[in-house]
């Protein structure tokens, strides 16, 4: 009986392991820094915090952090001021100022 319970509760442990959110490479302010000083984060994860949701932007789905970041998506992120995601960087361009971000959701 201990063995079946041992076995039950590693494989609930490995389950929610798998299916786990990635650990954030960068925070918004990490990731601003990070850009700023020239680094390349595409392929990184970054914790962002939703400032701002501008459903209509040139962009399409734009959710507004930090001085100058922009995430922007054609797909809604389904996401309120105030919520945080985790997202894995795809592309970054700078546009007047201002870093455009696509991202994959994690």
């Amino acid at each position: 009986m201990k063995k079946l319970i041992l076995i039950l509760l590693a494989g609930v442990f490995l389950l929610g392991a798998c299916s786990s959110t990635p650990e954030p490479d960068y925070t918004t302010e990490q990731l601003e820094s990070a850009l700023n000083d020239g680094e390349n984060p595409e392929g990184k994860i970054v914790s962002v915090k939703v400032d701002e949701l501008v459903p209509d932007s040139a962009f399409g789905y734009n959710i507004q952090t930090g001085e100058h970041l922009n995430f922007v998506s054609s797909e809604n992120p389904d996401v309120k001021v105030g919520d945080e995601i985790v997202v894995k960087v795809e592309k970054v361009e700078s546009l007047m100022g201002s870093y455009i971000i696509t991202y994959e959701q994690q």
